[in-house]
């Protein structure tokens, strides 16, 4: 009996297989009579041992699997037919499975030949590898084949082949996938979605049920992909390695797990040395599919920010009544207080560390500008001069109390910084304490270099003073301080000659940044509105207007801090009295101003420009973008620049795309009060 007997009227044909392989079944083939009279053609399974029926699907199953061993090499004990595929209690049975070589208890490749029909199979197929967590599928009927790889639980790529035994999908599709090709492909400016949207989807799908702490299992992943973006920006060749290229579940966490340790050496003190990823090979299979697409590195880090603080938020720092300032917050700041590079700053109450951050940005990027160099797409990724690295080294330092988020602003310190950091994880305000804090040695292990250089800028042994230039901060508003240790030690923490019984943390950090700088250095410090109003809180803007001229208060929108809270704030400015920089005045003119344009909604959304600036979305698809394609959120804080290279004139060009807002409204009025920090020397230092 030939084959092509047992196929004649069905859906199934030999075109796909070698003649040889062909002859070898036919010479296989027993027959035996059945009920009817007629010959059945029976054969003595490849795999399986044992003798089977010859129906049209079998022939086709017996020849693939004979090219799986012959063609391809794996070994028979990895291949199992009629595998089951559980569904709840019901269990389906897949044709052919090519188990994990580690794990035989995990499916790898899964092959259908049941449903003759390309559309079915294929469906069949994303249902099994879905259940199994397979890496690839194969459909054929033995008149064409299909081969897909299993990119997440609801994607199917098509590829070219399956590897051989010996090889990896990589090796088959010997496709370069380099921060080029991350740029051009980039999730998040392709979908509109944001990072904050995949970590939640990743929660629904596969975090919820995973019994590990989101948080940290997240962050690993996040650790892991932006080292290996750093690479990728540093070297145009690096094949970027975050992503599932077709490995097995288990070969896929060892390779992430490898580049996570790589992180952790290169950028140390985040995680404890002997730190690894908790996620099972299926769970980070998904989480590592999901996350490939996206690029991290940009002009801002906002795209990471926007997943810590959504991450945190469930935790504890909601609750302290601390949140992160949103970054159009932060460069409003920044662009009033106007940072050299060689003026040392610090955030103490730091969350994830977005002023000294964008501070870092605007050094960095005057730097490039004055010497004619190009603004960079991965601004923060790029390799740093000696002169920008050297700034972030000495200059910027960071304190939290709240050890997720030091972690948080360590990593995106270590980043921006290009491998330095000074960020440390403080009690900003029981700084009696620090003395026998900093002895310990796990403390020390990772923040003693940073300490150091804090030192060397305090006035006294005890810690109480300190010569930074420049402070910017959005202190926790939630909470009163209420031991006595603490309260006794600020002026405004009595009252008539006694320690009061309780004080808002907000108004003892008022105190102790002006005490952080030196005679001339400034402030911004985000406030509740309150304190700029309430009758009872008289003595604090006494004691402000003592120390330092009123720079400016810029009231921020109501729904700055939403979804969090709905607390109204202000930015505070302000200048320490100097008889150089800041020669001390009773009459002075303050700058006062009132975001309009909102940033948000109601709902705590970003709202973005539309396109065509004839109004407000709050879909990233449709909104005005910057030079990095990320959408302009629509608020007045302050402008919007593009720098684009000229090649011709080799040269940056500045492009406004938004209006000028209160940071430039600000500089015009610095400049004409003639403020230290805006005009020519000698008073620039």
């Amino acid at each position: 009996m030939i084959l092509t007997d047992i196929l004649k009227g069905s859906e199934y044909s030999l075109i796909l297989f070698k003649q040889d392989n062909i002859n070898s079944l036919e010479e296989r083939i027993i027959t035996k009579m059945n009920k009817k009279g007629g010959e059945d053609a029976y054969v003595t399974c490849i795999v399986r041992n044992k003798e089977v029926k010859l129906t049209p699907e079998e022939v086709v199953r017996q020849l693939y699997a004979q090219e799986l061993i012959e063609k391809y090499g794996y070994p028979k004990e990895r291949i199992a037919f009629e595998y089951p595929i559980y569904f709840g209690r019901e269990a389906k049975r897949a044709d052919i499975v090519i188990r994990d070589k580690d794990d035989f208890n995990v499916a790898y490749i899964i092959v259908e030949v049941k449903k003759p029909k390309a559309k079915d199979g294929r469906e069949q197929l994303k249902s099994y590898t879905h259940s199994t967590g397979a890496s690839m599928a194969v459909w054929t009927n033995g008149t064409a084949i299909t081969y897909h790889q299993r990119k997440n639980p609801n994607y199917f790529e098509d590829i070219p082949d399956i590897p051989k035994d010996n090889q990896t999908l990589e090796d088959i599709l010997q496709r370069p996938f380099t921060m080029d090709d991350l740029i051009k492909s980039d999730k998040l400016t392709q979908t509109g979605k944001s990072l904050k949207d995949l970590v939640t989807e990743m929660e629904d799908e596969v975090l919820a049920n995973a019994g590990v702490d989101v948080f940290e299992e997240v962050f690993k992943l996040i650790f892991a992909k932006l080292f290996d973006e750093q690479a990728g920006a540093t070297d145009k060749k690096y094949n970027l390695e975050f992503r599932n290229s077709g490995q097995s579940d288990i070969q896929l966490k060892e390779k992430i797990e490898k580049l996570f340790k790589k992180a952790c050496a290169k950028w140390e003190g985040v995680f404890p040395v002997d730190a690894k990823i908790n996620l099972t090979p299926p769970h980070l299979s998904i989480c590592v599919s999901s996350l490939e697409g996206v690029k991290l590195f940009n002009s801002n880090l906002d795209v990471v920010d926007e997943a810590f603080e959504y991450l945190m938020s469930k935790s504890s720092k909601g609750e302290k009544g601390q949140y992160f300032t949103p970054r159009y917050v932060i460069d409003m700041c920044v662009k009033m207080l106007n940072p050299q590079p060689d003026e040392p700053i610090i955030d103490t109450a730091a969350g994830s560390s977005g002023f000294p951050v964008h501070t870092i940005f605007h050094v960095w990027k005057n730097m490039q500008l004055k010497k004619n160099e190009k603004v960079s797409h991965l601004f923060t990724a790029v390799k740093k001069g000696y002169e920008e690295t050297e700034y972030v080294v000495n200059n910027v330092f960071a304190i939290d109390f709240d050890e997720k988020a030091v972690r948080v602003a360590r990593t995106l310190n270590l980043i921006a910084g290009d491998g330095q950091t000074n960020v440390m994880h403080l009690n900003t305000l029981d700084y009696s304490r620090w003395t026998t804090v900093t002895k310990e040695d796990t403390w020390n292990d990772t923040y003693n270099n940073g300490f150091k250089k804090l030192k060397k800028l305090s006035t006294d042994s005890n810690f109480s003073g300190f010569d930074f230039t420049i402070l910017m901060a959005n202190p926790p508003f939630a909470g009163d301080v209420k031991e006595g240790q603490i309260l006794s030690r600020y002026e405004l923490g009595m009252k008539n000659g006694k320690t009061q019984n309780s004080v808002g943390r907000d108004i003892l950090f008022i105190e102790r940044n002006i005490n952080f700088l030196k005679p001339g250095g400034r402030m911004a410090i985000v406030l509740p509105q309150g304190r700029f109003n309430n009758s009872s809180d008289k003595y604090i803007r006494e004691f402000i207007a003592e120390r330092c001229r009123i720079l400016g208060v810029v009231g921020l929108h109501g729904n700055t801090f939403k979804p969090h809270t709905g607390t109204k704030t202000s930015v505070l400015l302000v200048q320490k009295w100097d008889d150089k920089l800041c020669p001390k005045t009773d009459n002075y003119p303050i700058f006062f101003a009132t975001q309009q344009k909102e940033g948000k909604n109601n709902s705590g959304d970003k709202l973005y420009w539309l396109n065509d600036k004839s109004g407000t979305t709050t879909d990233p698809k449709l909104a005005l973008c910057d030079m990095y394609d990320h959408p302009v959120i629509y608020h007045d804080l302050h402008n919007t620049i593009n720098y684009r290279w000229n090649d011709a004139k080799s040269c940056n060009e500045l492009e406004q795309i938004t209006p000028d807002g209160i940071a430039e409204a600000f500089v015009e009025f610095a400049k004409k009060e003639q403020l230290s920090f805006f005009v020519d020397a000698p008073l620039t230092k």
